[in-house]
């Protein structure tokens, strides 16, 4: 598997070194000469490791380690520190703000390179374990928790770069009857075909989840109201096209959407105004997209119980 490792520090031969040493490896290697570049940097690309210098032009590598700590677009990225001073003191100092290991220059080049495998590894068995934590056993999807966390990468990423986001929420209709009627076997297998359909109705880059029980979530970076509110169309159309056979007995699936955009205002609602468009198409017949409206907000019926 590809690995990105982004290396922060503002000498090119520092940077030739690393490439030479790093090329026989699985590695895709990008360069930042300073803090604020090396900032956005591993904001926007999000590498598996990062390689910095603890003496930086504009701000020194202590800080930018603190200020990339802090930050939830990137604070999971392991940082390995590269410096000429070999005090404890040191050493200390920058594993105690987060770093995962140092190699001290003039790098023996076998030693650096045992040094960055070890990171990556560590970087990629966590990620293996973060990931199967992550996903619905039942559905296949990814889960509540990593919803939860996307969707607060996603709007650190909107904050910055100004572009749209929304929210789609998906409730299967009458699902208890069909529980009740037919057992819960039946109904899994309706959860199931209900998944299928997200994941053959959207984009690589939307996040698709389940949110709980009978109900799931899509987040679609990049995508105004108009065109979220075109999407769960789609979908809710390829649900209402879904079938489970019990026998002699054809069970139709229908499905109830609300769509909801951020707002930088109430920023911290996006799913509850999705929600809320959610309660609305219930109440407005189901099997149908709402889209919200603050008028939602005023009328009880459009509440959740």
């Amino acid at each position: 598997m590809l690995q990105r490792v982004l290396i922060i520090d503002d000498s090119p031969q520092i940077h030739r070194l690393v490439e030479a040493w790093l090329k026989s490896d699985v590695i895709d290697l990008a360069t930042a000469p300073t803090a604020a570049a090396g900032h956005s940097m591993a904001v926007t690309w999000q590498p598996d490791l990062i390689l910095l210098d603890v003496d930086l032009p504009d701000q020194s590598g202590f800080d930018l380690c603190r200020h990339l700590k802090s930050d939830e677009a990137c604070c999971k990225i392991p940082i390995v520190f590269l410096t000429g001073a070999s005090s404890p003191e040191d050493r200390v100092a920058g594993l105690n703000l987060g770093a995962v290991d140092y190699v001290v220059k003039p790098f023996h080049p076998a030693e650096f390179q045992a040094r960055v495998r070890a990171a990556l590894r560590t970087k990629y068995l966590l990620d293996l374990l973060q990931q199967r934590a992550q996903i619905d056993g039942l559905t296949g999807l990814r889960n509540r928790s990593f919803l939860d966390e996307r969707l607060a990468t996603e709007l650190t990423m909107i904050r910055r770069h100004a572009r749209p986001l929304s929210c789609i929420m998906i409730d299967v209709d009458h699902f208890k009857a069909v529980n009740d009627l037919y057992g819960h076997a039946t109904g899994d297998e309706v959860l199931r075909g209900v998944a299928d359909v997200l994941i053959q109705t959207t984009r690589l880059e939307d996040i698709v989840a389940r949110y709980g029980g009978e109900e799931f979530t899509v987040l679609t970076p990049g995508t105004d109201a108009a065109g979220a509110a075109i999407l769960a169309e789609r979908i809710r159309d390829g649900i209402e096209k879904l079938s489970v056979s019990r026998g002699a007995t054809v069970l139709k699936v229908t499905c109830s959407l609300g769509v909801a955009t951020y707002d930088p205002v109430h920023s911290s609602t996006l799913i509850h105004h999705a929600d809320t468009a959610l309660y609305a198409a219930k109440a407005n017949g189901r099997n149908r997209v709402e889209v919200f409206s603050p008028s939602m907000l005023h009328q009880p019926e459009f509440q959740a119980a």
